[in-house]
């Protein structure tokens, strides 16, 4: 059948069974909207209220969900305001698929109004961007981009339309098709491979396995507990690898690197053999690349070649998908008994445990509440700062796909838009967005969204009325020099809330938290809850970026 430009956009994302996308009109892409007015009971629309808000919802869903996210914004500053989501996304490893429309193809390249060369601009954050100037390569080129976001080490696809290629007379012939299955790494997974990486964990005596966002993605937390329990090693994990492994159980240590536990650190300083599935060893968990891990051997299991010796030396890797390694790895493996070692990380948790004030509002507390009374089953979405390494810290995450949080690029105002998407995709789970008063400002603007779609998210302002993470390396290691980072402008988040349609409460204790929270769970709107905690409180353990870690945790 003949279908024009902005008619094969839709079939094909109903081919691939996109049933909502998250996006802001605009000139360019308007042919596009008017095709989803006609297909607005199979493809729902979430109108954000700014294009990176978008990003972040698609993000969010692709995160919580699974599935590929899809956001769509116009030509010009609505494609260009995409790009912060795109970027967090790539870092993050997150399949998303942004399609913009641009000015017609005779005006491209000649400054037109509106016009940007959004797929030069961002050619480093995806894996892959396409601009389709014909309509016969335009249903090859949407089903080629979901193969590539899904596919091997996951992440963002770019597709740029010209606003012709759409037009209702621009019709070429379109033949349905099933989405093109995207099978497992497994390649590189050889006999051989894994009879060296077994060699290794045979003669280790104090081994420690070490879970990164790989592990999430790829869906391996059945494996990766089977594996845990035959080679009997303690665990421990990266901020995006949280919910891999349970933190409910008895062999997690924590997170590891600069924010993370002391019984974890000491833990991989002390261990003869790293196992580390599916993390990149970024600068945060490493500190000083020399002197981490030094007395072990490295096991690496990546999907991706390049991340192996880039930032840490492997003396074994095994390449593939890690559910298909560890699945593989499973059957060969004989069980492993290190009982002494295993007593010995139990006592470094029993020892240096994380504690929360016993008195006053504070960041631990209002965390270890919202994992009280959720239960450890909410969805968890987080802005960057303190904050998120409380939400870190203090959520014990029992499931993949839990935390949402940016990771790698360390996006403020990233928690809101993901929340957003989130709670879309997951309508019947409860999803709360944990927030710093800096972060909340940069995307507040999302709860009208959520007001208009009706989404009862819970949103929690971590209010010390400065910025908080920075200004507690300004006080560690800038002799308190706060420079730009008091917000003691005065602003009430609460009447902002109430002006966007949403619940607010302003809380100061402990029991006016533990209340709010209690009727923000049973409300059917979204709700923000103010909690004013002190300005000096500080995320611990806190290493200066680049320091040995290992040695910042050795017992002097």
């Amino acid at each position: 059948m003949l279908l024009s430009g902005s008619e094969i956009i839709i079939e094909c994302l109903k081919e691939q069974g996109v049933d909502t996308v998250f996006g802001y009109p605009g000139g360019a892409i308007l042919n596009l909207y008017d095709e989803l007015y006609k297909h607005k009971d199979e493809i729902h629309h979430v109108l954000t209220s700014h294009e990176q808000g978008a990003a972040h919802a698609a993000d969010g869903y692709a995160r919580s969900t699974g599935k590929v996210g899809v956001c769509l914004a116009t030509s010009g500053p609505g494609a260009t305001n995409l790009v912060t989501g795109i970027a967090t996304a790539h870092m993050d490893s997150v399949p998303i698929i942004a399609i913009t429309c641009n000015v017609t193809v005779p005006l491209l390249g000649k400054d037109s109004f509106q016009e940007i060369d959004i797929a030069g601009i961002t050619m480093p954050i995806t894996k892959h961007n396409f601009i389709v100037k014909d309509v016969k390569d335009l249903a090859e080129t949407i089903r080629r981009a979901f193969v590539i976001a899904k596919s091997g080490r996951p992440g963002p696809v770019l597709i740029d339309v010209p606003k012709d290629v759409t037009a209702p007379n621009n019709k070429y012939e379109y033949m349905p098709m099933k989405p093109i299955p995207v099978g497992r790494v497994k390649k590189d997974i050889t006999e051989d491979s894994l009879k060296q990486a077994i060699k290794l964990i045979d003669k280790a005596k104090k081994p420690v396995i070490f879970v990164g966002g790989g592990a999430v993605l790829a869906n391996a937390s059945k494996e990766l507990k089977k594996f845990v329990e035959l080679v009997d090693a303690p665990v421990c994990d990266t901020l995006m690898g949280k919910g891999a492994y349970s933190g409910k159980e008895d062999r997690y240590l924590g997170m590891l690197g600069m924010h993370g536990t002391k019984a974890s650190n000491l833990s991989v300083s002390e261990c003869d053999l790293l196992i580390a599935i599916g993390t990149r060893f970024s600068d945060r968990v490493l500190g000083n690349p020399s002197k981490f891990a030094s007395k072990a051997k490295i096991l690496q299991f990546d999907v991706d070649p390049a991340e192996i010796n880039k930032n840490i030396v492997a003396d074994h890797a095994v390449i593939g998908d890690v559910k298909e390694i560890l699945s593989r790895i499973n059957k060969l493996l004989t069980q492993k008994e290190h009982e002494a070692w295993i007593k010995h990380t139990e006592e470094l948790k029993d020892k240096y445990p994380l504690t929360i004030p016993k008195e006053g509002l504070s960041g631990p507390y209002i965390v270890s509440e919202v994992y009280r009374q959720t239960k450890g089953e909410a969805i968890i979405t987080t802005e960057v700062g303190q904050h998120q390494m409380w939400a870190a810290q203090f959520y014990n995450y029992k499931k993949p796909h839990q935390l949402l949080t940016s990771g790698g690029l360390g996006t403020m105002g990233y928690g809101l838009g993901a929340a957003i998407g989130a709670k879309t995709g997951n309508p019947d789970k409860t999803v709360i967005n944990i927030a710093g008063d800096g972060c909340f400002r940069m995307n507040m603007n999302e709860m009208a969204t959520a007001s208009r779609e009706k989404l009862p998210i819970i949103e929690i302002i971590v209010n010390n009325h400065v910025l908080g993470m920075v200004r507690q390396w300004q006080t560690l290691f800038y002799d308190k020099h706060y420079s730009a980072t008091v917000l003691d402008d005065g602003v009430d988040y609460v009447k902002l809330a109430e002006a966007m349609g949403v619940t607010g409460y302003r809380v100061t204790t402990q029991e006016e938290f533990s209340s709010a929270l209690s009727e923000a769970m049973r409300s059917e709107k979204p709700v923000l809850i103010d909690c004013i905690i002190n300005s000096d409180e500080k995320v611990w353990p806190m290493v200066a970026p680049g320091a040995p870690i290992n040695e910042f945790f050795e017992e002097k």
